[in-house]
């Protein structure tokens, strides 16, 4: 029975986190930065060790487990959600539910370990709770964080709602209103309704905008490439920037401008092929153009990236497709 300890701490987050890269039929999410995503988690667990061990010879430990540890806790790996959201690595809900799972499950792996270490007599019964419930909830917790930041981004205060309802997640758990199996199977029951709900929302939002973005994208490139572009609203626009820049930064933008359309176009292709269970590899010619657009953005400068972005309908899912071509 000693094996069912460590088994019940840490298969459920570990196999769960596992099913949401599977349903991920976009392949939005590597792999491989999963894993990274999970080890980050753990650094965090690491830390707040660290910071809960400092704290709770000051502070009883039953206020301390349901009212500041919450706090610590989701603020420390909210960051690691804020720093993916920064970088532009997360467009959607569906990689912001996974992203967000994986950062709770290196979380909750290192907790329950440590868990073990110190509690290797602990019954089946806490491992259960630990393991579906704890552990679930570390990773739901910060799920729901990631999901709402991304649904707000842009906006003031953006990461305060999901960093509340992520607190309050935790709080309520470690206060346990209701038994500890009741509050697990609660758990177990409320989140995968949760994440499937998302899953499916997020996945047709994808599909709709693959077909607006390839239609404007397209039409962006033909305008660009047919000659006719001084005759159009983007090239008055262009016009009027002559007066605020030298002509061979213009020259620039425009360059800039063909070639970010080219990319966005080459990102929902790529998107569009792994849905239909096709890996497109990145090409040579593809990873010279990201050289080049990297020279052009440095040309230009961040004045004339500002200028041009009215042009480019750069929104965090069109910055986030271009990083998804260039990893």
């Amino acid at each position: 029975m000693e094996y069912l300890r460590p088994v019940l701490g840490l298969a459920p987050v570990l196999c769960f986190l596992g099913a949401l890269v599977l349903l991920d039929s976009y392949k939005l999410v590597r792999l491989r930065g999963v894993v990274a995503v999970v080890f980050a988690g753990m650094v965090m667990a690491g830390v707040a060790y660290w910071i809960n061990g400092a704290l709770l010879a000051r502070i009883d430990f039953s206020v301390y487990t349901r009212y500041v540890a919450p706090v610590i806790e989701e603020l420390l790996k909210a960051l690691v959600i804020v720093a993916l959201m920064r970088a532009h690595r997360i467009g959607f809900l569906v990689d912001a539910a996974i992203f967000g799972f994986a950062v709770g499950t290196g979380f909750a792996v290192v907790e329950n370990l440590d868990y073990l270490a110190l509690a290797p007599q602990a019954g089946l019964g806490t491992w259960l709770v630990r393991g579906f419930g704890t552990a679930i909830m570390h990773g739901g917790a910060t799920a729901i964080f990631a999901m709402l930041g991304l649904a707000l981004v842009g906006r003031r205060y953006a990461y305060l709602p999901g960093f509340a309802l992520g607190v309050l997640l935790h709080s309520a758990f470690n206060h346990f209103f209701f038994s500890p199996l009741a509050s697990t199977l609660g758990i177990v029951i409320v989140l995968p309704l949760l994440l499937s709900a998302v899953f499916t929302h997020s996945e047709a939002a994808v599909g709709d905008w693959l077909g607006r973005g390839f239609d404007a994208d397209a039409e962006m490139l033909e305008l660009i490439n047919s000659g006719r572009l001084s005759d159009s609203p983007v090239g008055r626009y262009l016009h009027t920037l002559k007066d605020r820049f030298q002509g061979l930064v213009v020259a620039d933008l425009l360059a800039y401008l063909r070639l970010y359309t080219e990319l966005a176009l080459r990102a929902k292709g790529v998107l569009m092929m792994r849905e239909n269970g096709f890996d497109t590899p990145i090409d040579e010619a593809t990873t010279e153009k990201f050289a080049e657009l990297r020279y052009l953005e440095k040309s230009v400068g961040r004045t004339g990236l500002l200028a041009i972005q009215p042009m480019l309908h750069m929104s965090h899912k069109d910055l986030w497709q271009l990083y998804m071509l260039g990893k």
